[in-house]
């Protein structure tokens, strides 16, 4: 390999001479500095892109009735099924789908829906809330209260009783009328019942434990 010449060194030496460190090297002292929007295949298409084509067959419609799918859907406005217990108030609940209780009425959940539930109106304009107490302290619920559960089927294997504020015992009457339907009962204050109802009805699913709850504000008398 033969050396470079001093003629050859000469002149890269005063090629890198032209740009001394201390001076600024800008887009117009360097013909390699220069602003890539300035490139002719960098230009501004992209801002004056054309949207994609469409699918579209034929062309529109200019009909003046349009077919809405939406309005197809015929179960769109029926609630969603009713297997949890949101919240329990004084007059009422709140359930997972939205719907509210109050004017303290109980409520009865089966098969995954919720009913309005008042125990104490048998017919009678005389009966009162009250009157579900007999005076030894025990619910004694009528017949009649079970109406819903004697047409239902499949009929849930356990129901949970919910009396409210505090624990009611059960009647024995009332027991064995459940007895009759093939119904288990487990009775407890409406809290913990609401808590056991929602957690049975997630592990055994809804067509295989109901609730009947008393609201919260139900003292007994």
């Amino acid at each position: 390999m033969r050396s470079p010449s001093p003629l050859l060194l000469r002149a890269l030496r005063s090629a890198v001479y032209q740009y001394p460190s201390t001076q600024r090297i800008t887009r117009h002292s360097c013909p390699c500095l220069r602003k890539l929007s300035t490139s002719p295949y960098l230009s501004t298409a992209s801002s004056k892109a054309k949207p994609p084509p469409t699918h579209d067959r034929g062309p529109p419609s200019k009909e003046d009735t349009q077919t809405d799918f939406g309005a197809l859907n015929i179960l769109g406005n029926t609630p969603s099924p009713a297997t949890s217990i949101d919240a329990c108030i004084t007059d009422g609940f709140h359930l997972n789908n939205g719907i509210k209780t109050s004017g303290g009425s109980g409520v009865l959940l089966l098969g995954g829906e919720a009913f309005t539930w008042r125990p104490w109106m048998t017919g009678k304009p005389t009966n009162r809330i009250g009157e579900l107490l007999n005076k030894t302290g025990i619910i004694n619920l009528p017949q009649n209260a079970w109406g819903l559960l004697s047409i239902l089927y499949p009929k849930p294997d356990l129901l949970i009783l919910g009396t409210g504020a505090k624990l009611w015992m059960l009647s024995k009457e009332t027991r064995e009328a459940l007895s009759g339907l093939g119904i288990r009962v487990d009775v407890m204050d409406t809290g913990n019942a609401a808590a056991a109802y929602n957690l049975l009805a997630t592990e055994r699913g809804v067509d295989g434990v109901g609730a009947a709850l008393l609201p919260v504000g139900w003292k007994g008398r």
